[in-house]
């Protein structure tokens, strides 16, 4: 029952104290679930990323629920994901009944701005320690660019990008590799 707990207050805190959604929440789920806790390896935490993005549903919520189960099982998922959203819902509880009052003063107007460029460093941030530890080589630096330009570049879904990426990844695992 204590590692049910410990999953339900880790996914709290990192739900409570994230400012920009789910890729915001990178640093502070790898820092709880990697290196305080130990539940996965590195390794584990870029391939959980890659997985997450790949399936429908809320990033953080996703995350919350790969985390529970590799820890727990289907019970220590629900413990993360109820962990996860809680905060979430009181806060968008909290401002849905009071905020609607004192969205027009202009302290709480300068105030969002403000906190516009940090939620861009807090998403940017976790992105870049990703790419370093994604163990890019000169032959699969191209993949991300190509992914890149084809989204922003070509105006291309990411879903298409997505699906490629997958048939791509699965193309290289059963090609043999000549000797």
């Amino acid at each position: 029952m204590k590692l049910y707990f410990q999953l339900f207050i880790t996914f709290v805190k990192i739900g409570m104290f994230t400012i920009g959604g789910g890729y915001a929440m990178i640093p502070l789920i790898e820092l709880e679930v990697v290196e305080r806790h130990k539940w996965i390896s590195r390794d584990e935490f870029l391939d959980m990323i890659a997985i997450t993005q790949a399936v429908p549903g809320v990033f953080a919520i996703n995350v919350s629920i790969f985390i529970g189960s590799r820890v727990r099982g289907t019970i220590g998922s629900l413990f993360a994901m109820l962990g996860c959203a809680l905060p979430s819902f009181f806060i968008i509880l909290a401002i849905a009944i009071f905020f609607s009052d004192y969205k027009n003063y202009p302290a709480v107007e300068r105030s969002l701005k403000g906190v516009r460029p940090v939620v861009v460093a807090l998403i940017a941030a976790p992105m870049l320690r990703i790419a370093l530890n994604a163990k890019l080589t000169r032959k699969t630096i191209i993949i991300p660019i190509i992914a890149t330009l084809a989204i922003f570049g070509l105006g291309v879904s990411p879903m298409i990008v997505i699906g490629v990426g997958i048939v791509g990844g699965l193309l290289w695992i059963i090609t043999p590799t000549p000797n």
